[in-house]
């Protein structure tokens, strides 16, 4: 007997690539930076992710390069959106 459903997004490679996908439909300001609430929000709140996968993912998209987070934790920037570093699915 299953008494939850999988999660979408418990594995932090699956939320990376969902941060990262969400990432590149924001329109970035001053020096590439998409503020951290932008994409806080819609994977929260529209796609009902939790926060501990919300930085699972941050984490995971950072260590793979993927982007870029600011010390102070405010926004990210994406690092390379070349098709090469672009996270598909394998």
């Amino acid at each position: 007997m299953k008494l939850a459903a999988e999660r979408a997004f418990a594995a932090p490679e699956a939320a990376a690539r969902k941060l990262v996908e969400l990432a590149k439909t924001i329109e970035a300001v001053q020096d590439g930076r998409i503020h951290i609430e932008k994409l806080n929000a819609p994977f929260l709140y529209t796609l009902k992710a939790t926060g501990l996968e919300f930085g699972a993912g941050i984490k995971h998209a950072v260590e793979k390069g993927w982007l870029e987070l600011h010390e102070s934790g405010t926004y990210v920037r994406l690092i390379d959106t070349s098709a090469k570093a672009a996270p598909a699915k394998d």
